[in-house]
């Protein structure tokens, strides 16, 4: 481990001496091993670096600010095609949907009304719903994704409406405190490093001016520690392991969340948006799922791992820089997770035998075949499955869950088919000689669509 750990620490070593950046600090949160850090140059102030050392994370916050919406959803507060104008009272743009602004699919223009970035001044809650008549759709709504700040200033607005509170106040006591993010907020500190633009022709750092994001803060307001990140990004990848009670978020809910709405690039299928994530895939089935952050004179990734062989639980990996033109930060996270997984898997959980499949699901298990393909259905981990026989060993199998009150019926709950139906057809002494899954007919024989049996030559 101690050369693995050297190995990261190389690596965060030559993107800060490459990126030019004067301050990184990394780290990495996984469940099998303890907290990896490393802090990289000076914090540009009397405070030493560390990984105590506070940086803003810009545009990360919007992860936070989904998260509070998906929580009121849950709680049965809003519904996801709510136009937002039905629980805000807003001069316009009100029709456009919750489930729109948070996937950056509603067109909306990106900023609040006036030169913002000009003047480093943001307009307060009062001014910014005024001006929403100034304020252009773009795009059609749904036509592309069109990233806007804006659009999620309105959601945390609405997240403070709903729950009768700022919205600051709202994520310090529905996020923060149930999952110990303590070094997570709206300011800064004073362990904060400051934050600089690198000169493009010399090595000169002049530090950017401090910004407060006003009511746009729901977009890019928040300050953090790099570990306190990577335990943000383990919950965003694995829920059920930082927060067992679901007290923060559902495991499924954060499924939802991860899903990919549209991609950010039409000709070049490199990453993806969910509702207020972006979805980075990997080779063998992984995705990186989190977000990337910027404000005057910093930058952040923050990025959980999905999937794949040696993937440990609840990993994540934030690295937070105090350069707005340092880019090297946002690979960074993406390397250090894979270089993780490949030279320190997880280990491997030795197999066990478990209680049979129940009786009357013994007869289906094996071999089956639907639309001239073969299946293979088991029983694992006290489930019901199928995979298709030819498929990848990476490829996740479908998973069936019984209906209460049809016992030869079961949902699709995971995989192919999810949300189908699987029926069970029994001859007159009990054998399942026929299923339906999702409407095709499986039969123990390969079978054309009208019955002919190439075995049977009938």
């Amino acid at each position: 481990m101690i050369a693995v750990n050297d190995r990261l620490g190389r690596m965060v070593r030559q993107a800060q001496a490459r990126g030019r950046v004067p301050a990184i600090s990394a780290a990495l949160h996984r469940a099998d091993r303890p907290l990896w850090t490393c802090a990289v140059g000076d914090t540009g102030n009397d405070t030493p670096l560390g990984r105590e050392s506070v940086f803003r994370i810009g545009s990360v916050t919007k992860t936070f600010t989904s998260v509070l919406v998906m929580q009121c959803r849950d709680d049965g507060l809003l519904d996801l095609d709510d136009p937002i104008g039905r629980h805000l009272d807003l001069p316009a743009h009100g029709e456009l949907t919750v489930r729109r602004l948070l996937s950056h699919t509603a067109g909306l223009q990106r900023e609040p009304h006036g030169d913002v970035w000009d003047s480093l001044r943001a307009p307060g809650v009062d001014e910014l719903l005024a001006d929403l008549v100034r304020v252009e759709r773009v795009l059609p709504t749904g036509r592309r994704y069109h990233y806007s700040n804006l659009g999620m200033a309105l959601l945390g607005e609405l997240v403070g409406r709903l729950r009768g509170g700022s919205w600051a106040e709202v994520l310090a006591e529905r996020v923060l405190a149930p999952l110990g993010l303590t070094a997570t907020g709206p300011t800064p500190g004073d362990r904060a490093a400051a934050g600089f633009l690198v000169d493009a022709y010399s090595d000169e750092a002049h530090p950017e001016p401090p910004t407060d994001f006003g009511a746009v803060a729901p977009a890019a307001q928040l300050w953090s520690t790099a570990p306190d990140m990577a335990r943000w990004a383990a919950f965003l990848a694995d829920p059920a392991a930082l927060d067992p009670a679901a007290a923060v978020l559902a495991p499924a809910t954060l499924d939802e969340m991860r899903w990919p709405l549209t991609t950010t690039d039409e000709t070049l299928w490199a990453a993806g948006f969910g509702l207020g994530l972006i979805l980075v895939p990997q080779p063998q089935r992984v995705v990186h799922v989190g977000h990337d952050g910027a404000m005057p004179g910093f930058l952040a990734a923050v990025y959980g791992r999905r999937g794949g062989d040696g993937t440990a639980g609840a990993m994540g990996c934030a690295v937070l820089g105090s350069s707005g033109t340092g880019v090297a930060v946002f690979d960074l996270p993406h390397q250090l997770l894979t270089a993780a997984v490949e030279h320190d898997p997880a280990d491997v959980e030795p197999w066990r035998p478990a209680p049979p499949a129940p009786d009357h699901l013994r007869g289906v298990l094996g071999r089956w075949w639907g639309e001239g393909f073969e299946y293979v259905f088991s029983w694992h981990d006290g489930a019901l499955r199928a995979r298709g026989a030819d498929d990848p060993a990476g490829r996740p199998p479908a998973v069936f869950a019984p209906l209460p009150d049809r016992p030869d019926v079961f949902r699709t709950v995971a995989g192919r088919e999810v949300g189908e139906l699987l029926r069970l057809t029994r001859d007159e002494g009990g054998v399942v000689v026929r299923m339906h899954w999702a409407t095709y007919r499986f039969t123990r024989a390969q079978e054309t669509f009208d019955g002919y049996d190439f075995r049977a030559g009938r």
